[in-house]
């Protein structure tokens, strides 16, 4: 059979989901046309402007005005806003015929079967057979889609439900009907993984598929709860948020950014559904307090107000109030006293935390025993309804709800016997599965001695190893059996193939002594008994820049000659990744700032995640970037000039972006900053690949002959530049775009990357521009206003980032 190829895609609906998949398959490089309705009618200001009825730009104006929310939608739906171009835009009456040259098309109208209907009926006037047709609902039976329609469509047809926003929430529900070709939902599942990187699963067509199955029903649980245990809406967010591993919107937050009425929408559809059973029925009906909100069109942030509402106080002030649940009136927050929250202030992990939640005799306990013993019972009687494999509940609701560990990994935690208990507390029994798992000593996951995760398959009573692919590497499962040496802040493994790994694993990724050490100690061992070295790490985030805490130690002490060491040590190690004799590939994800970002900038090549959020941030905490940063960018920037009239542009565009504390908003709008090189870096879609893909880059360059690089001279422009650079910071501060402070710290960068004070262009080595790099650094922090600023960020927890 040919190879399935996807060039092109056809979006039916441009709404909210439907402009966010177009932007996501335009983010892949897939050539996009976007359809939606005719305007009903031509208004006012369309006749104004000199549209007419039969115009198309006034006939493609609900397309239209969809595609450009997308281009200004905050967060971005689009990696880099020049992919726009890859969308074209037109309306089902004019364009459907266009489909027949289209290789996918998806369909995401409103969730009506009979409007459905009525769009697979012009579909089939003019889809070419052979051509892939799926729906995004979220909630229609799947089969009910399929009624009336020729055979070619239903072999080729699923649902294929995405999550909002698409670009960020990785869950892809794929559903078949009971006739779709097998080869059609392998493909399916295939591309959604490797070409859009999505975590895929294969949902069964129930009410609701499997993540909004399980996710409404621990939200409607917890509706149930709260109000008998006199607790308020802020409580419970704050036990059901990140402390467990679970968004910042926790519950009733998330209910808000939703929408209410979409939360009772998916409740009231598996409650109608005839297939929930009695015993969980009930907790799909709504609470008095909710029919109360739902009178008033409390539904949340698209309404007036929700469980929160932005009230304007006395004094003028904004404020977040809360609805009490006993009196529907909206009331200032309280902060409430949970010893239980005490118990886990040492746990770092937030699997490690429900063990001991559950222990306390508070009402946070309370709430945590019977919640989780509900929610135990509930997924052991969907196995094998929803999904007949567990992993699969797992992946679905840690990728379609952000929940940092799935419930069978948190029933494991806490252990299945202990969760057995837990139901029954909760009023519920689990499965006879489960039961007969406890009574063997089994539990739902294990680790084998050659670091591969298995799961407890129900259908085969016995462990079967995790679908992860052969290109995938978990280093989770490898830390057993293949850690060659660690501390306290890092780890090396090794990935086989000759290729060694270097994991960052202190707090927040940062980066301070104990890193350093790590790193240097992983080229020494790559050096002499290896052939490569893979610097990755499977943490929320690559690295949030330095410990700044060391940094803030050493200059408030004024121990310029620690603090001189520790930034040269730095620079050098940056220097090691530079020039080591093997290569070095680094694989950043998600926030990778500051000496994470340095980090990169030293590496012989990037396998970049597509959602890496990189940049040199530190003028946010009063310095210049002090790990080879500023020399690397100016070295960047040098090499690429080969004209006078352009130096200085294309220096003051580098200048200004670490200046400003610039972030790339993906991997593919870090290559505009020059932080990944064309040609050079390469961007994966599939975070699951990423480690592997960084493996074999580093193991094909070893085996291409890797041959260690000399350290680079390049070109400086000195004073000249320097003096245009010291024009522009006094008119901003004239200007009083920036203060005293801030001009300080952009004239010391500028010093830098112009190379000093230097009566002409000349030729500099690195490690001259690194000594002039760190002597601005110390600088600058013994400036009261840098301490002050470090003090500041410490205090709030938050990455160095402007």
């Amino acid at each position: 059979m040919p190879k399935r190829r996807i060039k092109h895609v056809t979006v039916l609906g441009s709404g909210i989901m439907g402009s966010g998949i177009a932007a996501h398959f335009a983010n892949i490089g897939v050539q996009v046309l976007m359809l939606d309705i005719v305007p009903r009618e031509i208004s006012e200001t369309d006749e104004k402007s000199g549209l007419k009825v039969d115009s198309p730009k006034f006939r493609n104006k609900i397309a239209s005005e969809n595609l450009e929310k997308l281009k200004k939608s905050s967060p971005a739906l689009l990696y880099s806003p020049k992919f726009a171009s890859r969308i074209s835009v037109g309306n089902f009456d004019d364009d459907m015929s266009k489909i027949k040259n289209t290789d996918w098309i998806i369909e995401v109208v409103v969730e009506r079967l009979d409007i459905k209907k009525s769009v697979y009926e012009q579909i089939e006037k003019h889809r070419t057979p052979g051509t892939l047709v799926s729906s995004n609902t979220s909630g229609i039976p799947i089969n009910q889609l399929i009624e009336g329609r020729s055979e070619d469509f239903k072999k080729h047809f699923a649902g294929t439900h995405f999550f909002n926003p698409v670009r960020y929430l990785p869950l892809l529900e794929i559903i078949p009907t009971d006739v779709t070709a097998p080869e059609i939902v392998d493909f399916y599942l295939h591309f959604g993984e490797k070409f859009l990187g999505k975590t895929v699963v294969l949902a069964k067509d129930t009410p609701a598929f499997i993540a909004n199955r399980i996710g409404v029903f621990g939200i409607m649980d917890l509706f149930h709860r709260v109000k008998d245990l006199g607790l308020s809406v802020g409580d419970v967010d704050k036990f059901t948020g990140p402390l467990i591993g679970r968004p910042k919107s926790a519950t009733f937050r998330t209910a808000d950014v939703v929408g209410l009425d979409t939360l009772i929408h998916v409740a009231e559809g598996v409650h109608s559904s005839g297939k929930e059973s009695d015993t969980f029925k009930d907790r799909f009906v709504m609470p008095d307090y909710i029919g109360f909100m739902v009178n008033n069109k409390w539904f949340g942030s698209k309404t007036d107000g929700g469980f929160y509402k932005k009230v304007k106080t006395e004094d003028g002030k904004s404020e977040i109030y809360g609805l009490n649940l006993s009196t529907l009136e909206y009331e200032p927050q309280k902060k409430g006293e949970f010893p239980t929250l005490e118990l886990t202030k040492n746990i770092d992990s937030p699997i490690d935390r429900f063990k001991v939640l559950i222990t306390g005799k508070d009402k946070a306990a309370e709430l945590y025993r019977l919640s989780l013993g509900s929610l135990f019972a509930y997924i052991s009687h969907n196995v094998p309804e929803i999904s007949d494999d567990i992993y699969k509940i797992d992946d679905a609701m840690k990728a379609g709800f952000g929940w940092e560990n799935g419930p069978f990994e948190i029933w494991d935690a806490v252990g299945i016997d202990k969760g057995i208990e837990l139901a029954k507390e909760a009023g519920y029994e689990v499965s006879d599965w489960v039961k007969s798992m406890a009574s063997e000593g089994k539990t739902f996951y294990q680790i084998t001695e050659d670091g591969q995760k298995e799961f407890f398959s129900i259908s085969q009573k016995k462990f079967e190893k995790l679908q992860g692919g052969a290109h995938s590497i978990n280093l989770d499962n490898l830390r057993k059996s293949k850690t060659l040496w660690s501390n306290s802040g890092s780890a090396i493994q090794d990935l086989g193939d000759g290729i060694i790994n270097f994991e960052i694993r202190s707090k927040m990724n940062s980066v301070g002594g104990e890193v350093l050490e790590g790193l240097n100690r992983a080229i020494d061992l790559a050096e002499k008994e290896y052939d490569g070295l893979v610097i990755a790490n499977q943490g929320t985030n690559f690295s949030v820049g330095a410990n700044i805490a060391m940094i803030l130690m050493m200059a408030a002490d004024q121990d310029w000659y620690e603090l001189n060491n520790a930034v040269a040590f730095f620079q050098n190690t940056m220097m090691r990744v530079r020039y080591s004799s093997i290569p070095v590939v680094v694989a950043p994800h998600a926030m990778t700032l500051g000496g994470g970002c340095e980090m990169n900038l030293h590496a012989d090549r990037v396998v970049a995640a597509a959602e890496t959020y990189i940049g040199l941030v530190e003028v946010g905490v009063g310095v210049i970037p002090g790990g080879g940063g500023t020399k690397e960018m100016t070295v960047r920037t040098m090499e690429k000039v080969h004209a006078d009239d352009v130096k200085n542009n294309r220096l003051r565009d580098a200048f200004m972006n670490i200046a400003m504390g610039k972030v790339a908003s993906s991997a593919y709008e870090a290559f505009d900053m020059d932080l990944f090189q064309e040609h050079k870096d390469i961007v994966v879609i599939d975070r699951k690949s990423q480690i592997y893909t960084a493996k074999m880059l580093a193991k094909s360059l070893a085996e291409h002959g890797y041959t260690q690089p000399i350290e680079k001279r390049v070109k400086v422009l000195g004073k000249d530049a320097l003096g245009m650079f010291y024009v522009g910071t006094d008119q901003m501060l004239t200007g009083n775009y920036i203060s005293e402070h801030d001009k300080k710290i952009a004239d010391k960068l500028a010093y830098v990357m112009v190379g000093g004070n230097l009566s002409e262009a000349t030729e500099v080595s690195e490690r001259y521009l690194l000594n002039l790099e760190r002597e601005a650094f110390l600088q600058l922090c013994g400036e009261r206003k840098t301490l002050e600023r470090m003090q500041f960020m410490l205090q709030k927890g938050k990455p160095l980032r402007n």
